[in-house]
């Protein structure tokens, strides 16, 4: 299964990188059901103006839109840098089941601004899948912005 991690992982750093390309901060996010994307996103904040455009958020509404539902209760999320409690709230309203990620946010990422999991109950979270290159891309982004 870990290596079916790192292929989607691997997708969500192609958003991730397609983000970085337009002066965004470098998050993607990808939504996975049975075993096919269907949903993609990677942050807009900057484009769009809204701090609530986070790549977890984007890749969510285009699978809702793709499955032609709002719960996404047999998908996997698969994000490059750990959930904020923002999108971490959308997950859980989403019902997705199982979270991966890849880099920690040890700013602003849910795991340090919450005690116990803010995601379903039952939810499955796996952090660090690829977590060197997510971290890296982060790393590099904001070293030219310096």
């Amino acid at each position: 299964m870990y290596n079916e991690d790192e292929r989607f992982m691997r997708a969500a750093l192609a958003e991730a990188q397609r983000a970085a390309s337009v002066g965004e901060i470098p998050i993607g996010a990808v939504v996975v059901c049975d075993g096919l994307i269907v949903g993609r996103g990677h942050n807009l904040t900057e484009s769009l103006t809204d701090v609530t455009a986070h790549a977890e958020m984007q890749a969510i509404t285009a699978a809702a839109q793709s499955l032609g539902g709002k719960y996404l209760t047999d998908c996997t999320l698969y994000v490059t840098v750990e959930p904020c409690l923002m999108c971490a709230g959308a997950i859980a309203w989403a019902q997705i089941p199982r979270i991966v990620y890849g880099a920690s946010d040890p700013k602003r990422g849910y795991s340090v601004l919450t005690t116990g999991s803010p995601f379903h109950p039952r939810a499955e979270v796996l952090a660090g899948v690829l977590a060197d290159d997510c971290a890296a891309l982060m790393r590099t982004f904001f070293r030219g912005k310096r």
